[in-house]
């Protein structure tokens, strides 16, 4: 389906505007350290290599303490937190009273682990949080310097639920301002910065989490999505993440609060480095709402219908998908086929090019009250007005309070209420697999506007050093198909991959440090 010209004007006038953002940001922003040629230091304690289910088995057999879990987590973000700048607020002290508190319930608990398991899944495991996310005694300023002073009382109920379960908080880590951009910067924090190439962004809006758990600072985290900012940084970051069916996990508790329709795109989920986490997290996080997703069905994949598309029909708002992408796509393809003697039809679907102004239609849709939703200048000033090119000119003499990305956002924001038309589109599939590009992708938005499942993958690394992936997308509540096939692709492709080794990542090795730890 050709572009028409309005289209083509479109794309063209968007292109310009960013180019001018871009050039005014290169002009006016301070200058870059040697970020690209340091490097993360590898990781070296096996205990930073285990999944969060395991390290709680681990746990409650007594074969490792919480404390020394909890410790060797801190001693990895001191490590790496200097570099990378994703945590941006601990509570360490008190993760290791927590810790200590556990082990000691350990020790006198005669019910035996089963027990412990059943009632305590992620006993003694450390976790991160977005901090757009309450988390009592955290801030919880999502960026904005306005919040600088919020405090979270109490937490949000998908962490209450974590927390409930057993795990530990470390911390809150670092997102966009507002957690409308594609980016983890703000002016309270600064930048988030990329593990695999330290000049490189993070993605967003749940950058902080991407970042820090692919750095093995931590093992998993709590993310949210309305666009792509669950599956973006674990794109970027070379990590699992989960996008649930709409509805199933908890949206309370974050900030920005949904506005007008978008309490039915907005969904909170698991971001962790091993797939092997993602149900698990799930089920806590999704409390009774889990049972609507049998989640411990076993699934067949040799049963599964499997569709891939190569591209997004020709968006005039995107550059083209690195090639290295769309053979890993392929990669997946032949996989698939070889192991379960499936046959993966390629569909194409044209109308995907106008996945991004459906997206944006439907954020600034009417809820069923008939009230608009808070605008993004709305939320930027708190209550008072902003003026966009008050506001740049400001920020490029270095007096602005908010980030060239989030001035941008609003100006985008303005042009797109110009729009009048916008198509409609249905993805039919059992289950759909798609890439996601370098540059903000259409294919994320789109999924959440159909309220669709939908589990990022990583595919391993690019010539370039830089994490490659894959969506797996399928039908509403339908999460344990991308979730089971997860579980596969990570196996054949090796899942994660420490940023600071250039050989493939280490294996658990526990059972050399519970070796090390009794001969001493």
């Amino acid at each position: 389906m050709a572009m028409t010209r309005l289209e083509k004007l479109l794309g063209l006038f968007l292109r310009a505007v960013v180019r001018i953002f871009f050039t005014i940001f290169q002009l006016f922003s301070p200058e870059r350290g040697k970020e690209e040629e340091a490097r993360l230091p590898p990781i070296s304690s096996p205990l930073l290599t285990a999944p969060a289910i395991q390290l709680a088995r681990l746990i409650r057999r007594k074969e490792v303490t919480s404390v020394e879990v909890v410790q060797a987590y801190i001693d990895r973000i001191q490590e790496v937190n200097p570099l990378i700048n994703a945590l941006v607020k601990d509570r360490f002290a008190a993760a290791l009273q927590e810790a200590a508190q556990v082990d000691k319930l350990i020790e006198e608990e005669t019910g035996g682990e089963d027990v412990l398991e059943d009632r305590l899944p992620l006993l003694g495991v450390p976790f991160t949080v977005k901090e757009a996310f309450a988390l009592q005694g955290m801030p919880n300023s999502t960026g904005l310097l306005s919040r600088r002073a919020v405090v979270s009382g109490v937490d949000a109920p998908s962490v209450a639920l974590l927390k409930r379960a057993g795990a530990i908080p470390l911390g809150v880590t670092n997102c966009s301002e507002l957690c409308m951009w594609l980016e983890s910067h703000n002016h309270l924090y600064g930048i988030t910065r990329n593990p695999y190439n330290l000049s490189r962004i993070v993605g967003g809006s749940s950058g902080g989490e991407g970042s820090i758990i692919a750095s093995g600072a931590s093992v998993i985290g709590v993310g949210s999505d309305i666009g792509g900012s669950i599956r973006m940084p674990c794109f970027f970051n070379g990590i699992f993440g989960h996008k649930p069916t709409v509805g199933i996990v908890s949206n309370a508790g974050q900030y920005p609060p949904p506005s007008g329709q978008q309490p039915g795109f907005l969904c909170t989920g698991p971001m962790c480095r091993y797939a092997g986490d993602l149900v698990p997290m799930l089920k806590i996080m999704a409390g009774p709402a889990a049972e609507k997703l049998s989640l411990s069905a076993e699934v067949d994949l040799r049963k599964i219908r499997f569709f891939s598309v190569p591209h997004d029909g020709g968006s005039p708002l995107l550059s083209p998908v690195d090639p290295q992408l769309i053979q890993a796509q392929k990669r997946v393809v032949q996989q698939l086929e070889a192991d379960f003697g499936v046959k993966v039809k390629e569909i194409r679907i044209p109308q995907l090019k106008y996945s991004f102004q459906i997206w944006g239609a439907m954020m600034s849709a009417p809820g069923k009250d008939g009230k608009s939703p808070t605008t993004f200048a709305e939320l930027m000033g708190e209550g008072r007005k902003v003026w966009p090119v008050w506001e740049l000119f400001k920020w490029m003499l270095g007096l602005s309070s908010h980030t060239v990305a989030a001035i941008g956002m609003y100006v985008c924001a303005e042009v797109e209420k110009v729009q009048k038309n916008c198509p409609v589109l249905v993805l039919l599939c059992v289950l759909h697999i798609f890439y996601m590009t370098h540059s903000l992708s259409p294919s994320a938005g789109i999924f959440n506007i159909l309220g669709l499942s939908v589990t990022q993958c990583p595919l391993g690394l690019s010539a370039e050093g830089l994490p490659m992936g894959i969506q797996l997308v399928a039908g509403k509540l339908q999460d344990r198909l991308p979730l089971a096939t997860a579980l596969y692709l990570e196996k054949a492709f090796g899942g994660w991959r420490d940023p600071g080794s250039k050989a493939d990542s280490p294996k658990s090795t526990l059972s050399t440090f519970k070796s090390s730890s009794n001969s001493t």
